[in-house]
C-alpha cells in the first residue's frame, strides 16, 4: 500500500508571527529555525545524540513500552534563562484525559545538554515569540515558564503512539514541537485543528529541526501512530511548552 504524505506548509522567518496570528500555528523548516533562533544548524544537530539515551516513560496508562523521555523546567525573563529545581509534570484531566491528574516524575535533562549555549537560544526564541503573540506592544517584560520534554517514540510494541491521549491542547500559551529525527518509520503525521471550528490541516514533519508552533488557546493537535519499516525504528521530538504566571501544578 502506498502511503501519501503531505509536505509541511513552512513559512519564512518574517511570517512566523503573522501566521500564528492568522491561523493559530506556524511551521518552520530547519534553515528558518536557525535564522529565527539565531543559532547555527550544526549547534542544533549537536544536541541530537542525547535522544539515544532517554530512559523509559514508566507512566503510560495504556501499558505501552514505546515512549522514552526526559523533562526539565525553566524560567525565561528577557535574556535570562534559569533552570528551576526538578519538579513533576502535571496536567489537569481537562487537557489530558489519559494522564491528567497524575504527578509524573521523569528523569531530568542532562546537565551537558542544558549547558550548551544553543539550548538557551532556543528557549529565548520560544519565549520571545510567545510574548509577541500574547502581550501588547510595549508591555513590561514578564517571566515565561517553559517545560521541556525530550521524546523518543519507538516500535517496541509493534506501533508507537506519539500522542496516546489523542487530539488535545496542553493548557499553556504556546507549544513548540521540534522534529529531531525520523528513522525507519511510516506514519507520524501531524494534524492541527481549530479548537472551536471544523477546519484542520495534516502534514508530515520529516526534516531534522523543523518546527511546529501552536497557539494552544486556538488549536488542538495530535500525531498519528508510527509503524516500523526497519529495525530500530523511532521518531524523536523536542516539545517546549510556554506559559505565563507559573507552571501547571496540583491545585492548592
Amino acid at each position: 500500500m502506498t502511503t501519501t504524505t503531505f509536505p509541511p506548509p513552512a513559512v519564512e522567518a518574517d511570517q512566523v508571527l503573522p501566521q500564528l496570528r492568522a491561523r493559530g500555528y506556524a511551521v518552520l523548516n530547519a534553515a528558518t529555525v536557525s535564522q529565527w533562533a539565531a543559532c547555527a544548524l550544526p549547534q542544533l544537530q549537536g544536541l541530537r545524540p542525547d535522544w539515544d539515551g532517554l530512559p523509559p516513560d514508566n507512566f503510560l496508562k495504556d501499558g505501552g513500552r514505546y515512549r522514552r523521555r526526559r523533562h526539565s523546567c525553566f524560567v525565561v525573563e528577557g535574556e535570562r534563562v534559569e533552570q528551576v529545581p526538578h519538579r513533576s509534570h502535571w496536567q489537569p484531566l481537562e487537557y489530558n484525559a489519559l494522564h491528567g491528574g497524575m504527578e509524573r516524575w521523569f528523569e531530568p535533562m542532562l546537565p551537558d545538554t542544558v549547558a550548551q549555549p544553543v539550548w538557551a537560544q532556543l528557549l529565548r526564541a520560544v519565549a520571545g515569540v510567545t510574548a509577541a503573540l500574547k502581550r501588547p506592544a510595549g508591555a513590561s517584560p514578564e517571566p515565561w515558564f517553559i517545560e521541556a520534554h525530550q521524546f523518543r517514540i519507538d516500535t517496541t510494541d509493534g506501533i508507537g503512539r506519539p500522542t496516546p491521549e489523542g487530539a488535545h491542547r496542553d493548557g499553556v500559551d504556546l507549544v513548540a514541537v521540534f522534529l529531531i529525527e525520523r528513522s525507519g518509520i511510516k506514519g507520524g503525521e501531524t494534524r492541527v485543528f481549530e479548537a472551536d471550528g471544523p477546519n484542520g490541516q495534516r502534514f508530515t514533519l520529516s526534516e531534522p529541526w523543523s518546527l511546529l508552533l501552536l497557539d494552544d488557546a486556538r488549536v488542538i493537535h495530535e500525531s498519528t501512530p508510527i509503524q516500523p519499516l526497519a529495525d530500530g525504528a523511532h521518531r524523536d521530538t523536542l516539545v517546549l511548552t510556554c506559559r505565563s504566571g507559573g507552571f501547571q501544578g496540583l491545585p492548592v
